[in-house]
Formats: C-alpha cells, sequence, structure tokens
C-alpha cells in the first residue's frame, strides 16, 4: 500500500446491534438515502470509503483497481437503496456489495479460482487470486518488510486476506467481523486462525526485525 493510501483510517466497527456510534450514523444516512436524499448518501460515502478501500484492496490487491471498485460498489448501492430493508445495519449489507462486486470483477479477469486446502474446517468455497500487480509497501525505514509483508499477503486466498484485514487492520471483534459476513462467531476464529497460520508460514523466512512485531502480534 502506498504511503498515501497509508493514511487513510482502516478501523471502523461495525454495528448498531452492538452500539457502535458509525453504524447508526451511516444506517441514518442510509434510511435518508433510500428516500432519494442525495446528500445524505454523499456523506454516507465519505465516512466509509477508507474501510471500502481498505477490504477491497486486501481482495484485488491493486491500489488503483481497490478504489474504482469501491466507487462502483456505492454506485450500485445508490441504484439498489430501494432493496435496502430500513433499519438493517447498513455495513454488513454494503460489504456484501463490496466483496460481491470485487470478486465479478476478478472473475472477469480470469484471477479467481476455487481451491480446495487441506487445512480447511468449513465448507464454503475458499478462492485463490493470482496477483499481477507490484506488492505494496510504506515509510522509508521498513520499506523493505513492508514489501514481504505484502508479497505474503498476495500469495493467500482472497478470503484469508479480507478476515485479516477485517481483524488486523480494522481491529474489529470477532462478533463484529461475524455480523459483516454473515457467518457464525465461530467460524470467524476457525478462518482467522488458518489465515494466521497460512500468512505466518509465507513470512517465516523472513521473521526476524520489523517483520517480528508483526508475528507477535498474531498471538493476540
Amino acid at each position: 500500500m502506498s504511503a498515501e493510501d497509508s493514511d487513510i483510517p482502516l478501523k471502523a466497527p461495525a454495528s448498531a446491534e452492538y452500539g457502535d456510534p458509525m453504524e447508526t450514523e451511516v444506517t441514518s444516512w442510509m434510511q435518508r438515502a433510500k428516500a432519494g436524499d442525495a446528500d445524505a448518501f454523499g456523506a454516507l460515502v465519505e465516512r466509509t470509503r477508507g474501510r471500502a478501500y481498505a477490504v477491497a484492496y486486501s481482495l484485488v490487491g491493486s491500489a488503483e483497481d481497490a478504489r474504482d471498485l469501491c466507487q462502483d460498489a456505492f454506485a450500485k448501492t445508490w441504484r439498489a437503496r430501494a432493496t435496502y430493508k430500513d433499519g438493517a445495519p447498513f455495513l454488513p449489507w454494503f460489504h456484501r456489495i463490496l466483496r460481491n462486486t470485487c470478486f465479478s470483477w476478478l472473475r472477469k479477469q480470469g484471477r479467481l479460482k476455487a481451491s480446495s486446502l487441506s487445512s480447511r474446517t468449513d465448507d464454503d468455497p475458499d478462492w485463490d487470486v493470482a496477483a499481477d500487480t507490484p506488492a505494496a509497501s510504506a515509510g522509508l525505514e521498513r520499506e523493505e518488510a513492508q514489501a514481504v509483508f505484502w508479497k505474503a499477503m498476495d500469495r493467500l486466498s482472497a478470503r484469508d486476506r479480507e478476515i485479516l484485514v477485517l481483524r488486523q487492520f480494522e481491529d474489529l471483534s470477532y462478533r463484529e467481523i461475524a455480523h459483516s459476513l454473515g457467518i457464525p462467531e465461530g467460524t470467524v476464529m476457525s478462518r482467522l486462525f488458518h489465515a494466521r497460520r497460512r500468512l505466518r508460514d509465507e513470512l517465516e523466512p523472513h521473521l526476524s526485525g520489523a517483520l517480528s512485531d508483526y508475528a507477535e502480534g498474531q498471538e493476540r
């Protein structure tokens, strides 16, 4: 991720069900947008674009494409506003639109294929994305470590990257991730455990210096 992009706030707690102010705010804006209030929808986009970019980037691995796909997902959200259920938390609904937009684009690019991993413990299909962009790096002192880290992330499946971003970068709780993805909390824990293990396996040859900070964070 570029230095410019690294300034985008990545943390965005997920749900009005848990009394989160952001979810309450954007859900209120979405209800107004459903009635045709374009200004409310514009405020919603401004409030959530950092989170949307982080998730899109984790899935497609390209800053430019992630920005384009976010714009596409927001446009789809506006067009689909009549189907939004009044009072339903907005963020999980939007997350499904965003991830479906990203997966559809990856399929069209021929970069998405179902894969079967022997370490998997649930029945949903996993996905491999063929990375064709340079790894992102940020900063000067830790530039090499950042490059190694994002190369390792690129080698993970899209689903692994998605859940790692939601947990490690947006700092969502297991319950918030479950709510966003529409899966049981136990499944979140299982997916995250295996995603962390696969990422650590990719990083193992480089686990020294700056990257050791990340390894220590995986224990939390």
